[in-house]
C-alpha cells in the first residue's frame, strides 16, 4: 500500500488497562500479507495543544495471524497524552482510519540464523509476536527462539496466554518473564532486564545468532546503549 487507504474499524477489545485491540475489515478474500517485523502508518487529524487542527502520523504493528483472511489486529496501547492513540480510541464501530504500508524492519528469511534471541518490553512484544508467530506456524522453520519479556507488573503481561501455549506446544521456542513491580504468584525474574537474565535466557554470541531488541526507549538504552550521534545504538553486551 503505497498510498493511504482507508479500514473500516470492526471491533475493538480492551486486552489490559490501557491497552487495546482494534479489528480492521478487509475483502473476505484478503489477507494483509506484510512480512513479519513490520509496521504500519497510520494518519488522522487530531487538535494539537493549540486548539487546532492537524494531521498526525503514527507507526503501528498489526498482531493478528498476518495470513489471516477477512482483517487484521493493532494493538495500540491508550496515553493520556498521546493524540494518536486518543483519536484512535474515540473511533466508533464504522469508523474508518487511513493507513499505508508496509514498513519492514527486519528482512527475515527462513533459517536465516539457528538461533534467535528477543528482548522485548511493553508493547514492544508486538514486532516479537510477529516474528514467533511466523516461525511457529511453518515447519519448514527449524529456528530456534528464546524471548526475553519484561513488564511493569504481572497484570501487563500481553500475551502471556498465547506465549505460554507456543512455548507449550513448540519445543524451538522458549519464553522467561521479567516484572518490575512483582505481584501474586512469581513466575520468572524480578526486576529490569539484566545482563545475568540475557545470559541465562538467550543465546550466546555467534555468527549462528541474532538478537533483536524491541521496546521502550529506556530499555533500548538499558540493553543497547544510548544512540550516538549517528542515531545507532551499540551492540548487545554483558
Amino acid at each position: 500500500m503505497k498510498n493511504w487507504v482507508n479500514f473500516t474499524l470492526q471491533e475493538s477489545q480492551r486486552v489490559a488497562h490501557n491497552t487495546r485491540i482494534f479489528r480492521f475489515k478487509l475483502d473476505p478474500r484478503e489477507s494483509l500479507g506484510i512480512p513479519p517485523v513490520s509496521h504500519l502508518i497510520v494518519r488522522a487529524e487530531v487538535v494539537n495543544s493549540r486548539g487546532r487542527q492537524e494531521k498526525i502520523s503514527r507507526s503501528y504493528v498489526p498482531i493478528s495471524d498476518l495470513r489471516a483472511a477477512g482483517y487484521f489486529d493493532v494493538l495500540i496501547k491508550i496515553l493520556p497524552e498521546g493524540m494518536m492513540s486518543q483519536r484512535i480510541a474515540r473511533l466508533n464501530l464504522g469508523d474508518s482510519l487511513e493507513m499505508r504500508g508496509p514498513v519492514v524492519e527486519l528482512q527475515y528469511k527462513v533459517n536465516m540464523k539457528k538461533h534467535l534471541g528477543l528482548i522485548a518490553g511493553d508493547i514492544g512484544i508486538t514486532y516479537m509476536l510477529q516474528l514467533i508467530n511466523a516461525i511457529m506456524s511453518n515447519p519448514k522453520d527449524n529456528t530456534q527462539v528464546s524471548l526475553l519479556y519484561e513488564n511493569e507488573s504481572p497484570e501487563d503481561i500481553l500475551f502471556k496466554e498465547k506465549l505460554d501455549k507456543l512455548s507449550q506446544s513448540h519445543p524451538n521456542f522458549k519464553v522467561f518473564y521479567t516484572v518490575i513491580i512483582a505481584g501474586g504468584e512469581r513466575q520468572g525474574g524480578q526486576g529490569h532486564v539484566s545482563a545475568d537474565m540475557i545470559y541465562k535466557a538467550l543465546p550466546h554470541p555467534s555468527s549462528h545468532t541474532l538478537i533483536l531488541v524491541s521496546g521502550p526507549p529506556k530499555l533500548i538504552d538499558r540493553v543497547c546503549g544510548t544512540k550516538d550521534k549517528e542515531r545507532y545504538s551499540g551492540q548487545v553486551s554483558q
